[in-house]
């Protein structure tokens, strides 16, 4: 039993023929996951030829005609069993006595993988089966999917330049979307053999609990990453790759399906948590002398400033300030200077590995003799014997006797 395309040569007055029913599925809207194929009888087709108004139910006369519609992927089901698959628009016939064949047109090559492990053939000697059943998905992309973290989540902000390591509550809503992957499995795990139409809201509540679970651990993959809670909605595609990462058993191995984008409308924290990055980061920024200074400052001058507009008189808050600036200017003066004296201090090199001081010149050298005296390098203290590994300090090893490598 398989499908033969209706745009093959071998497609002759033979099969037209025999055109017995004409399976079709009309466009599936965004809630319809999976619907059962229609049988359209008694109709004349002049691609396929002849017509039956007989048909059984759950049967497909040898020599039918098939159309898979684009954004559509289409399965028969025999007695129970996946016997065909195809996910190329077009237009097949039904020929019992072919070789099975799969057409998987823009899906996966691990879909055929798939078929292998759930399809199972019957032979019937070119006869039907008892129960025979078209089945179609929607691969389209599902959009729309809003979702939201009821509970705040944690994630820890990491900045190794100022030393910044601090964990938040993060609560965030968006919307995402996900699509059928690999339908074989999606209808094996999932939907099986439904009457009519397996729709979206039956799946909904579990995908989006699912979604929120995978936020977490995919979050601090951006963690790791020293990704600030204001940049994860500059970084969408990071975040759809680390949900998919995360999602892949549940969704994908188990379900068939993945996660095609993820958009975040908001990302909040609690105004505590925004308090303390902003303190940590002020202080961070005070650690160099120049920006501490330059801090303290901007301060005098701002007590100067309100000083001056004292309801007892300006006279008696610049007292106040001038007593302030007894103290605070020297403390000024000390961090620009502490600024210039790391400013004027040379940036030293990394040391060149295998570099050696000589004893005698004080030269750094590299190489087995001194460039500037000709010194041979001194030998280390200790040395550890190739032989067992044990640390020695004389020509021979105390424990098994090897003599010290030169």
């Amino acid at each position: 039993m398989g499908l033969i395309s209706a745009g093959l040569g071998a497609l002759t007055s033979t099969l037209a023929d025999q055109w017995k029913e004409y399976f079709y599925c009309e466009a599936m809207d965004k809630d319809i996951l999976m619907t059962k194929g229609v049988k359209k009888t008694g109709t004349t087709n002049t691609l396929f030829g002849g017509s039956n108004n007989k048909g059984s139910d759950n049967i497909i006369t040898n020599g039918s005609g098939i159309a898979v519609a684009d954004g559509q992927a289409m399965i028969i089901v025999d007695d129970g069993q996946v016997v065909e698959f195809c996910a190329e628009p077009g237009r097949f016939t039904w020929d019992a006595s072919s070789e099975p064949s799969i057409f998987t047109g823009k899906l996966w090559d691990s879909i055929k993988e798939t078929f292998k492990l759930v399809g199972k053939r019957f032979a019937y000697g070119g006869e039907t089966g008892h129960d025979q059943r078209i089945y179609y998905f929607n691969t389209k992309e599902l959009l729309d999917n809003k979702f939201g973290t009821p509970n705040p989540i944690p994630f820890r902000i990491v900045d190794s330049k100022v030393g910044i390591d601090l964990d938040v509550s993060l609560r965030c809503a968006g919307v995402f979307s996900y699509r059928i992957a690999d339908p074989l499995l999606f209808y094996s795990k999932v939907c099986g053999n439904v009457p009519r139409e397996y729709r979206r809201e039956e799946l909904d509540t579990q995908l989006k609990s699912e979604f929120i679970s995978a936020l977490q651990p995919a979050l601090a993959k951006l963690s790791a990453m020293e990704m600030r809670p204001n940049e994860i909605l500059l970084h969408n595609t990071t975040v759809e790759k680390a949900m998919n990462e995360v999602l892949s058993e549940k969704w994908g191995q188990l379900r068939g399906l993945e996660v095609v984008s993820v958009a975040f409308s908001t990302v909040t924290l609690p105004e505590e948590d925004q308090e303390r990055i902003k303190q940590l980061q002020t202080a961070a920024t005070l650690s160099n002398p120049n920006l501490g200074a330059g801090y303290m400052t901007a301060s005098v001058g701002q007590a100067i400033n309100t000083a001056a507009a004292n309801e007892n008189g300006a006279m008696a808050g610049l007292m106040g300030v001038g007593m302030t600036m007894n103290t605070a200017g020297s403390t000024i003066s000390g961090l620009y200077a502490q600024g210039a004296q790391q400013a004027a201090q040379p940036v030293q090199a990394a040391p060149q590995a295998g570099a050696w001081v000589c004893p005698t010149c004080g030269n750094t050298a590299v190489g087995n003799f001194c460039s500037q005296c000709g010194t041979k390098k001194p030998a280390p203290a200790t040395w550890t014997c190739p032989t067992c590994g044990a640390v020695c300090t004389g020509n021979f090893c105390p424990t098994c006797g090897a003599k010290r490598p030169e």
